[in-house]
């Protein structure tokens, strides 16, 4: 049986003190559901927070890097892709993942949302803007899903896993 994969997706340099403590829970909850975590891998931003949450908690974690070096790579990441694909490594994060938690917003994390709906793919969007809420709503309600809070995704993850 293949374990259940979590996307966590979010801004890097841009991710806001919210984002970082989100992922940071989220990380750890979905570690102590034996999920593991897939990242970017980055050692920035919602990336590096999940991915430090998760190990907190004794999870494995993945991180699908954009280039071929490991110099900007979370410490936190246990198995590294070095893709060298930059921005387009984004489908490859869409497409390993069972289930996308998008845990705030920016251009890289907007791109994979709608990577992933075109899949489709459930989204799940955590501390996200309304407008971007409304915004990704239109394209897919049926595959998008708000949660308020790191627990609430988690509670929506194991809905969806259960379809």
């Amino acid at each position: 049986m293949s374990k259940i994969i979590i996307g966590v997706m979010g801004p890097g340099e841009l991710a806001t003190p919210i984002d970082l403590d989100y992922a940071e829970q989220l990380g750890k909850l979905i570690a102590e559901n034996n999920w593991v975590l897939l990242t970017g891998g980055r050692n920035v931003g919602v990336m590096n927070a999940a991915s430090l949450g998760a190990k907190s908690a004794g999870g494995l974690t993945v991180g699908i890097l954009p280039d071929r070096t490991t110099a900007r790579m979370s410490e936190f990441v246990d198995l590294a892709i070095l893709t060298d694909l930059g921005n387009a490594r984004n489908n490859i994060n869409v497409l390993s993942a069972t289930v996308i938690v998008a845990c705030g917003m920016g251009a890289g994390t907007a791109s994979e949302i709608a990577l992933a709906l075109k899949q489709p793919k459930k989204v799940i969007l955590l501390n996200a803007d309304p407008v971007s809420q409304q915004f990704f709503c239109n394209l897919s309600p049926e595959n998008l899903v708000i949660a308020n809070d790191p627990q609430n995704a988690i509670a929506q993850i194991r809905a969806i896993l259960k379809q």
